[in-house]
Formats: C-alpha cells, structure tokens, sequence
C-alpha cells in the first residue's frame, strides 16, 4: 500500500494525524475485537465533523441528477454525504495518486528507464449489501473531475467469477463470493499488466442477470490514471502456496464497515426490491423467487444471508479490514459516522 505523499500533501497529512490521535482514542465496536489503545491502534480515528472540516474548500462537482445514475438498491446517498463524506476522501486520494507519480517519476530517472507511467490502483473492499459498488462508482465520479486524473476506470470481480458450470463442477456452487470461488490466478495476472503500464487489458464480464460469466464478453481498460478494483474479498493475503496477492498491487485500499446486524438488514430490503424487480424478468437466474409472497421473500433471503454472506462476510471479508488504508464506518441508515485512516 503507497503512503507516500507530495511534500505539502505528506506534510498535512502528519499534522492531522497527530492532532487526531491526540484527541480521538478508538472505542470498541461490535465485530471488533476489543478496543486497542491509541498507541497500539494502526489507525486514526476521525468523526464525521472532524473528516468533513479538513477539505472544506473541495468543489461539488456533483448534481442531483448525476448522483441518483449512481446510487445502488438501497443506498440513501445524498449531495450532503457527498460533501461531507467522499469529497474529502477524493481529495485525499488525489494527493496519494500525485505523491505516487512523484515517486514513480523519480524512480524512472533515477533507473534511466523511460519506460510507461504506472496507474494509480485503489482497492475497495466489504461484504455484500453494504454499497462498496455505488462508492467506487462515486469515487470514480470524483476522482475524474480532478484536473490530473480524468481517465478514471472501474472494475468489480465479479467478473473473475469462476463460471457456474465450473463451481458446480467443483461442488462450490453454494460458496459462490467465498475466496475459492474466483480464478485468482486470472485476477493477479489483471492487476499485474495494469501496474506494469500494460496499453490495454482485458478482463472478463459477470451478468447479474444470468448470475454467470458472459461467453466472449469483455472489458478493456486501456491505461487510466486510475484503476479501481471493487469486490468482496480484494483485500485477502495470499492464499496457500502464493507468494503475492493481488492486495498487495494496490495502491490505496477503501474498507465499507458496518454492524452485522444493519448488512443483513440491507440485504433483505435489497432482495425484495430485486424480488419485485429484475427478478420477474423470466432470463433471471432468479426468476424463481418473483413469485414469493412478500414473507416467503424475507423468509429466504434471511435463509440465503445466514447460509452463505453471514458466513463468507466473518469468516473471510471482516478479518481483512485491518489491512485497509482507509476504513469508512456506515451506520444504519447508511450514513457513514467514523473515518478510520492508517498512520502515515
């Protein structure tokens, strides 16, 4: 993970360090495993008053408009939270991808190497129903309004999927999102050619719809300034056997926290909207479900949350929350209170 910052930025960024730690010890919170002391925290802990005052003069590049094509099913995203919340964040993730060309440059001229600028890779990590998808897609919005970064890319891991027929060869159709269930190796060697500077990668596409990987279908990502990679279990160390992860490509890495409780909650109201929506489509893989009654719905979609994302969101996605750069903390009605960010 880069925490290398141009000289002002690096210089701002120690001094409100410092003043934070000084006034904010972290408190315990559910999923936690106890609350470190201040000294033995590796993060810093902003509330949201604190976070919001530190880019107060970032402009809103944003519309109403423009916001509601962003928002995911559930989300409550407003131009406040915009604001306060991930204005300052792209800030702050515009001097990182700055001081990481300065360091890129100066490491080219110190090599003799003119060889290609390495884009700035962001990771964005948390468990299903917590709106990971509609920030990366939001910071993807801000991150290109930003006069050194307008070629801004997004990709999610759903499509490293491995395909439906081979999980179910594999007798893993049931820990589809657990770790074993993506072709990793495929996913590595994405990130990899896009760190190297490669002219153009291509990556495979994943249909909702179909809940499967489209045939032939592909994304091409064609050297951005910025890449972000979103998906469940992007923060995982390397697996048995592996020497490297593709955590360990990115530059900056963005954790979506929430309370256990209010995720599952999000994931049944997010259920019922698809139950009544793209459900009914008959090409649904889930088109089975859209004939539920409304308590035969919540009845499986708690079944589907306490069988498989519960599980995959302890067992596999919290315990990497510590290896983030950055930690946003949602409450329930999504608004995020806490900004955790690592010290520098």
């Amino acid at each position: 993970m880069c925490s290398i910052l141009g000289r002002e930025g690096q210089a701002a960024a120690r001094a409100t360090v410092v003043a934070m730690v000084e006034a904010h010890p972290a408190p315990g919170r559910e999923n936690g495993a106890g609350a470190p002391s201040r000294d033995q925290s590796p993060f810093v802990e902003l509330d949201r008053d604190r976070w919001s005052a530190l880019a107060p003069a970032t402009p809103q590049p944003l519309t109403e408009h423009e916001l509601i094509g962003l928002r995911g099913l559930g989300d409550q995203l407003d131009l406040r939270e915009v604001a306060e919340v991930y204005q300052p964040l792209s800030r702050l993730l515009n001097l990182y991808a700055a001081g990481a060309r300065d360091l890129h440059t100066a490491t080219r001229e110190f090599l003799g190497d003119r060889g290609p600028r390495t884009p700035f890779v962001i990771g964005v990590a948390g468990s299903v129903a917590v709106g990971k998808s509609t920030i990366a897609r939001l910071l993807r919005e801000l991150l290109s309004r930003w006069d050194d970064t307008p070629r801004v890319e997004r990709v999610t891991t759903d499509g490293f999927l491995l395909p439906t027929a081979e999980l179910s060869r594999r007798g893993i159709l049931h820990r589809k999102g657990f770790p074993e269930s993506y072709d990793r190796r495929t996913l590595l060697r994405f990130v990899s050619r896009i760190k190297a500077g490669a002219e153009e990668v291509r990556a495979p596409v994943y249909s909702h719809l179909s809940y499967d990987i489209i045939p032939g279908a592909e994304i091409i990502v064609r050297r951005p300034d910025i890449l972000i990679v979103e998906g469940l279990n992007v923060l995982q160390p390397p697996g048995p056997g592996a020497s490297l992860a593709v955590s360990d490509l990115f530059d900056f890495t963005v954790y979506v926290d929430a309370r256990t409780s209010d995720i599952a909650d999000w994931y049944e109201q997010r259920f019922l909207k698809l139950q009544r929506g793209a459900f009914s489509d008959p090409r649904s893989y889930f088109h089975r479900y859209a004939s539920l009654s409304e308590d035969e719905a919540r009845i499986t979609a708690r079944r589907i949350w306490g069988d498989i994302n519960e599980p995959n969101l302890t067992q596999n996605i919290l315990p990497t929350r510590a290896r983030a750069s950055l930690v946003l903390r949602k409450e329930r009605d999504h608004t995020v209170s806490t900004v955790l960010l690592r010290k520098i």
